[in-house]
């Protein structure tokens, strides 16, 4: 079976060329599957019937955001395919919601640990340049100080 993950939704913008290119792949997979057979029917990404299309069709417009912010080519074609694929199934159509607000639940602090832990294994055997690798290590700084400071909120509104 094929590892297929939509990595957290902040590591979007920091994610090394190969798991990038990647993304968009296995976000077009996803739509078709879920086009075709009503799900994705993969353990990683089954969750992703949890949320209303529009969280994955906003996932999805990230990853070719990015891709062209980097100067990768994302051909048009297969973009307007990944939106026909997401109106099939979605009762509202394809629509944008922030980025911050989609998969609540699913793409939370511990989500996002895990997906940094198998980037830093990828680095680790030598699949991710350090040159890559050293903004994913900031955005997981970055996290690591939120997440801290939203314990730290939590602590003091329950001494209050």
């Amino acid at each position: 079976m094929i590892a297929i993950r939509l990595w957290h939704k902040d590591l979007i913008q920091v994610l090394p060329r190969q798991q990038l290119l990647s993304q968009w792949r296995e976000c077009c997979c996803i739509a078709k599957d879920i086009a075709e057979n009503g799900m994705p029917n993969h353990l990683l990404v089954n969750k992703i019937m949890y949320y209303p299309a529009c969280h994955f069709f906003t996932y999805g417009l990230a990853v070719t955001d990015e891709m062209q912010r980097r100067g990768y080519h994302v051909n048009w074609k297969t973009k307007e395919v990944f939106k026909q694929n997401i109106l099939k199934y979605s009762k509202i159509g394809a629509k944008c919601v922030n980025l911050s607000e989609i998969f609540p639940a699913w793409h939370n602090y511990r989500y996002f640990l895990q997906c940094y832990y198998n980037l830093q294994e990828k680095h680790d055997c030598g699949g991710i340049p350090d040159s890559e690798w050293e903004f994913v290590e900031q955005q997981y700084q970055i996290m690591v100080r939120r997440n801290q400071r939203k314990e730290e909120l939590c602590t003091q509104t329950r001494k209050n």
